[in-house]
């Protein structure tokens, strides 16, 4: 398996593109994008679990209910959540492509990310269509990534080349994703494609039990968005025998899908919202996986800890505090704690108490854009890793005005 360029457009049958088209103010950002494969896909997806849904979520849903879908258009500026026209809108938005496309409106996935509760005018949207229909390439993952952003400040793609069957295979997705993070099945909007022959069964069994090690495991500030979708396409123009039920070509694909997700979780944490910082949990030697998932995500949700990253101090007492309010039932006593980067590695904490280090030399790691949170229970032979970004002035500023 190996990293390629090409992102949504590196397998076989897609294309891609963003424009402007006027739902945003900003003539220089993009704020629609398309996706498109050359043939019907199928399809699997997972939703927020926020009682409060944005209106695409809904006609998604009913539209890859057969597990069949063949494009996806997608709009920032505006969640399409809250209004009495929601799905309405998120209607037309699929027929005004289907049209453009000649393909069916039940078969397009539909998206909007951006500002909660304002109205979404259908026009910009109706006479970029056109545009955005033409200007469809095999090198437009790029702009279709660009189209989805909001307050993200780096693009999100990723693709990877991989063989099943003796078929050369393809996976490759964006993201958009950097305030209002801390989902609970998937995270943001993320798109993937891939050229591999599964059954929509398999497809979306892969995805569902691969978020729980990825997408869920994420998160930049506690609040878990009403619009957050995952979906991804699959269609079988690689060539390889179908996947139909679990075995080596299912565990290769699964390989593969994980390579992208992680990249791409990683990618939405680091750039979270005023974030100066990666950080990643990595815990280790938990009794049981489900205690090793509890930990690392209380310490990558724990304000204190993301606020002293942020300004590199080595408080590691607050990573404790965050395992011991986590529910994970550990024995303290056993904890070890060291802080790692580029810059090296230091040990601050063992068997639950703190260990004489060097302030200065903690300092230098903890400068780094980079940051592992190393948790060592000493209670069993499990594992789990958590990713999120430090907490920052510029936080507070982003959001004290994200509407306004």
């Amino acid at each position: 398996m190996k990293i390629i360029s090409g992102g949504v457009c590196a397998a076989k049958g897609y294309k891609a593109n963003g424009i402007h088209c006027g739902i945003r103010h900003n003539r220089t950002k993009r704020d629609i994008a398309l996706i498109y494969s050359e043939v019907p896909a199928t399809a699997a997806a997972v939703y927020t679990t926020n009682l409060v849904k944005g209106a695409p979520l809904t006609v998604t849903k009913k539209h890859i209910e057969n597990g069949i879908a063949q494009a996806v258009i997608c709009n920032s500026g505006n969640a399409n959540t809250c209004n009495a026209n929601g799905v309405e809108i998120a209607e037309k938005m699929s027929e005004l492509i289907a049209k453009e496309l000649s393909i069916k409106a039940d078969d397009i996935v539909v998206a909007s990310t951006g500002v909660i509760g304002q109205p979404l005018n259908i026009e910009p949207i109706a006479k970029g269509i056109p545009e955005l229909a033409k200007g469809l390439s095999i090198d437009g993952s790029l702009l279709a990534a660009e189209g989805i952003m909001t307050t993200d400040v780096a693009v999100k793609e990723v693709a990877v080349e991989f063989t099943i069957g003796g078929k050369t295979c393809h996976i490759g997705g964006i993201a958009k994703g950097s305030g209002m993070i801390h989902p609970n099945m998937a995270t943001m909007l993320v798109f993937i494609t891939s050229d591999v022959k599964i059954s929509a069964e398999m497809l979306q069994k892969a995805l569902s039990s691969d978020i729980q090690n990825t997408f869920n495991m994420i998160s930049v500030d506690g609040d878990t968005s009403t619009n957050d979708m995952v979906v991804v396409l699959a269609n079988g123009m690689a060539g390889n025998t179908e996947i139909t039920c679990e075995g080596e070509d299912f565990t290769e694909f699964m390989k593969a899908l994980n390579t992208v997700n992680v990249t791409l979780c990683r990618s939405i944490a680091g750039d979270g919202e005023g974030a100066t910082k990666l950080l990643e949990c990595a815990v280790e030697n938990a009794k049981d996986l489900q205690t090793a998932k509890t930990v690392a995500k209380s310490v990558i949700c724990s304000s204190l800890t993301k606020a002293a990253m942020f300004g590199a101090d080595a408080n590691w007492g607050r990573v404790l505090c965050a395992i011991g309010y986590s529910g994970a039932q550990v024995d303290v006593n056993k904890i070890d704690v060291a802080f790692k980067s580029n810059k090296g590695t230091i040990e601050v904490c063992k068997n639950g108490a703190g260990v004489d280090f060097s302030e200065e030399k903690a300092k230098e790691i903890l400068l780094e854009k980079e940051i592992v949170i190393a948790v060592n229970l000493n209670d069993g032979e499990y594992s789990s890793k958590a990713w999120g970004c430090d907490l920052t002035y510029d936080y507070v500023k982003i959001n004290g005005d994200y509407r306004t």
